[in-house]
C-alpha cells in the first residue's frame, strides 16, 4: 500500500484548496501562487504544489518574465518536469492570445487619452503600483502591451532592461510607459519624474523612443508629456 503524501493538497482544509477556491469565489479571488498551482495540478515528493508554484514564482522577477522563459529554464526548478513546463507554456500562451484579441485591430494611439482607456480597466483598481509600456508599430497602432513591474516605482524597481527587453522583442518603433497610483490620485511625484527622465534617456541609446508616460488614477489620469517632459 502506498504512503500518502504529506505535501498533497488533500491535506489542506477544503477551502484552503486552489481548486475549491477558484470554484467558490472565481479565478479573480486566487493569488498567482493558487492559479500556478492549479496548472501544476501536483506537487512532488519533497514539496506541495503550493510550494512549488511559490518556488516557480520565486526564480523570475515577474509573471512577464516566467511566461516567457523557455521549457529548458522552467525545468531547471527542481519538481518541474517537461509534461509540467508544456502546460505553463500552453497556459501563457493561451493568456497571451486572449490578451492580443482583446485590443481592436489598429487600435492607433494619437492622444494619451487614447493610451488612457486602453489600460484604465487594469490599472485603475489595482492596490499596487504597476508598470506597464504599450508598444508601438511604426504607424502609432498598438502591438501589444505588458506589465514589467509590480510595487513602489522607484530607479531601483524599474530598470531600463526589463523595461527595452518587451520592444526589443516584439520589434516596436516607439512605445509609452504606463503606471497607476492606488491612492487615485494621479497627480506625478518626483520619482515618477525621475524615473521617466532615466528611461527616456536609456531610450534615446536604444533607439526605440519613448512617447509618453501616463500615471492612472481613480476615472482620470496625467501625460508627463502634457505636463512639459520633453520626451524628444
Amino acid at each position: 500500500m502506498t504512503a500518502a503524501n504529506p505535501y498533497g493538497i488533500q491535506n489542506l482544509p477544503l477551502d484552503e484548496r486552489p481548486r475549491e477556491r477558484l470554484l467558490h469565489y472565481g479565478a479573480e479571488a486566487l493569488s498567482s501562487t493558487e492559479l500556478l498551482a492549479i496548472i501544476l495540478g501536483s506537487g512532488s515528493k519533497e514539496k506541495s504544489v503550493l510550494q512549488l508554484a511559490q518556488e516557480l514564482l520565486g526564480a523570475f522577477s515577474s509573471i512577464s518574465e516566467l511566461s516567457d522563459s523557455s521549457i529548458a529554464e522552467l525545468c531547471r526548478i527542481k519538481g518541474i518536469g517537461p509534461a509540467k513546463a508544456i502546460a505553463l507554456k500552453a497556459a501563457f500562451a493561451l493568456g497571451m492570445k486572449a490578451a492580443k484579441q482583446s485590443i481592436p485591430p489598429r487600435y492607433l494611439v494619437e492622444h494619451p487619452v487614447h493610451a488612457y482607456y486602453l489600460l484604465k480597466d487594469e490599472l485603475e483598481k489595482e492596490k499596487k503600483e504597476v508598470f506597464v509600456v504599450v508598444l508601438l508599430d511604426c504607424k502609432g497602432s498598438v502591438i501589444r502591451y505588458e506589465r514589467v513591474s509590480v510595487g513602489t516605482l522607484s530607479s531601483t524597481l524599474v530598470h531600463p532592461r526589463e523595461v527595452f527587453a518587451p520592444a526589443v522583442r516584439h520589434g516596436a518603433a516607439s512605445m509609452i510607459l504606463a503606471h497607476n497610483h492606488p491612492s487615485g490620485d494621479p497627480s506625478p511625484s518626483e520619482e515618477d519624474f525621475t524615473v521617466t527622465t532615466r528611461l527616456i534617456e536609456a531610450a534615446r541609446v536604444l533607439g526605440v523612443p519613448i512617447q509618453d508616460h501616463l500615471v492612472i488614477g481613480r476615472g482620470r489620469y496625467v501625460s508627463l508629456r502634457q505636463e512639459g517632459v520633453c520626451f524628444e
